[in-house]
């Protein structure tokens, strides 16, 4: 199978296309033709010397935890039929033309979904949900989002309102019109940005979720009252002394399968800014560094 892979720790330029065995096929677990796979963060992280929890396996490495495809080939005790196109998820591995996993960590992808969606949906609805779940907004409540414009920034958005909920969303100037087109108010970053937010919410804001770090992460502490009601998707190393929440779930195929399915009938926004071929895995790096634009990049195979 072909790869974007690195072999050393480093920048984007450390990946580049290899040519490495086809993973085999285990019983309950499905080898999937990748068609898709999603770009984020998390992959600079690991590609930049950082190794996931859980993770033991060595040299070369392939990034990515998440992806589409179509099922090649199944193992015993596998329902999965070769052929069935499905979205799912992994630790790592998902830069590639081939990926085995467990059977139970696809779920079928509605006809309606794009590759490019499918492929790079699962890292932002899971995140989106499970925080969202974490900091319990209400109806009349008031929610401040950090990185409203990212992929999981638009997700939280779309969730928190469904809730009832009241969404502040931070962004640079130039997504604002995106922003208010999700329904949520928009706000610039840089200084002022508490009072900017107290001016949108006169009754205070009751919980925020933190998708930048830095400042984000301070002006949500000024603004919620209780620190049990914030969480930091970035800020990991501060969490614990700061008394704020950080993301504590698993990611499931039946979520997963749950917002597919929304997005296929239109009740979910979900945008792929650019695409880029399993070659220029080092470029879509370098722009997901630069840590600005809205919604998601993905990797087409």
């Amino acid at each position: 199978m072909k790869a974007a892979a690195f072999e050393i720790f480093g920048g984007p330029e450390v990946l580049r296309l290899m040519s490495l065995p086809m993973p085999a096929v285990g019983p309950r677990s499905v080898l999937v033709a990748v068609r898709a796979a999603g770009v984020q963060p998390f992959d600079a992280a690991v590609r930049a010397g950082w190794t996931p929890p859980g993770y033991s396996g060595g040299f070369p490495r392939i990034p990515g935890n998440e992806f589409a495809g179509v099922v090649e080939a199944v193992g015993a005790g596998v329902d999965w039929e070769v052929g069935a196109e499905v979205l799912g998820f992994s630790l790592l591995n998902s830069y590639a033309t081939h990926i085995v996993v467990p059977a139970g960590d696809v779920t079928a992808k509605p006809a309606g979904v794009p590759w490019e969606v499918a492929g790079a949906l699962t890292a932002a609805v899971q995140t989106a949900e499970i925080a969202v779940d974490h900091l319990r907004p209400a109806a009349g409540e008031t929610l401040l989002i950090h990185g409203a414009a990212g992929a999981v920034g638009t997700a939280a958005v779309q969730i928190a309102l469904w809730r009832g909920a009241t969404v502040i969303g931070t962004a640079q100037p130039a997504n604002h019109d995106y922003l208010r087109s999700l329904g949520a108010l928009p706000v610039a970053y840089g200084p002022g940005l508490s009072d900017r937010v107290r001016a949108l919410a006169p009754g205070g804001v009751s919980a925020a979720l933190d998708g930048a770090g830095g400042e984000a992460l301070e002006v949500s502490l000024s603004l919620v009252a209780d620190r049990g009601r914030v969480l930091t998707l970035v800020e990991h190393g501060k969490a614990g002394s700061l008394g704020v929440m950080v993301t504590q779930g698993t990611r499931t195929a039946e979520r997963l399968g749950r917002y597919a399915g929304l997005y296929a009938k239109g009740e979910l926004r979900f945008l792929i800014r650019r695409t880029y071929g399993l070659e220029e895995a080092a470029q879509a790096h370098r722009e997901i560094e630069t840590g600005h634009g809205r919604g998601k990049l993905a990797l087409v195979i």
